[in-house]
């Protein structure tokens, strides 16, 4: 397994509401699993962006053959999936690998 960014954080279904849904500000969560490979595509992205916006929002991954309960729960079908939290609300989704303007775009707007 590759070495995690300091950044980001990972969670699990035990962890899930006091990491994510207790917490203020903005939290990416990226659905994703070992063998996906558009997952090991977007994982340095994400790491990019949580130490660009260190401090303004944070990065959390969450391993769904694990975790299954919680994918089930926000309804994840496709991997990667990244859920935007903001104060512990679920506020936006962005399914598959996706060039990083596009993540940075939804940062922007969940910030403002």
């Amino acid at each position: 397994m590759s070495a995690t960014n300091t950044q980001t954080m990972q969670v699990t279904d035990a962890s899930f509401a006091g990491d994510i849904e207790q917490s203020s500000g903005l939290v990416l969560v990226d659905f994703w699993a070992t063998w996906c490979g558009p997952c090991q595509i977007v994982a340095p992205i994400l790491d990019q962006l949580a130490t660009e916006y260190n401090g303004k929002a944070r990065v959390a991954k969450l391993d769904v053959d694990a975790n299954q309960r919680t994918a089930a729960r926000f309804n994840v079908r496709s991997i990667p999936s990244i859920l935007f939290f903001k104060n512990g609300r679920h506020v936006d989704t962005v399914v598959g690998a996706v060039p990083k303007a596009t993540l940075e775009g939804k940062i922007k707007q969940h910030l403002g």
